[in-house]
């Protein structure tokens, strides 16, 4: 039997160095993950870690593969009580446009995180898209 994944496809209208800055640099993470931010050194092995507004960690994975600016995979820590899962991130060149790909897969059957992750990655990933062809997240309205 096949194992549930989410799978999410789009394209932005930037540079892969821009997308990859964007996906890695607390800054950026903190504008369109709706005021949390996403820490790491982002090298096989290290830490990443999803801060919350008040300072305290939501969750903490670990960077599995990091090739930038083409692919970033980490764990996504225990969230729900269950174990943590897998997030990749491909990013190539369509044209002029940087195609990203995420997929988040390695869940447990009858996760619960999987229907959270498929309202929350489209709306995290609209924002970031937003951010970098307008200059302008779309938090807070998403979350």
């Amino acid at each position: 039997m096949r194992k549930p994944e989410f799978v999410y496809v789009t394209y932005i209208a930037s540079t892969l160095d821009k997308v990859w800055e964007a996906l890695t640099t607390g800054e950026f993470t903190r504008q369109y993950w709706g005021g949390r931010t996403i820490q790491s050194e982002w090298k096989p092995g290290a830490a990443v870690k999803h801060i919350k507004e008040d300072g305290s960690f939501d969750w903490e994975g670990e960077v599995l593969k990091a090739d930038p600016p083409r692919l970033l995979s980490y764990t996504f820590g225990n969230v729900l009580g269950e174990r943590p899962s897998r997030v990749t991130f491909e990013l190539a060149m369509f044209g002029q446009h940087v195609k990203l790909t995420l997929t988040h897969d390695q869940f447990d059957e009858d996760s619960k995180v999987l229907p959270a992750i498929s309202n929350g990655w489209p709306a995290i990933l609209s924002s970031l898209k937003s951010l970098l062809e307008t200059g302008k997240a779309l938090y807070p309205e998403w979350r």
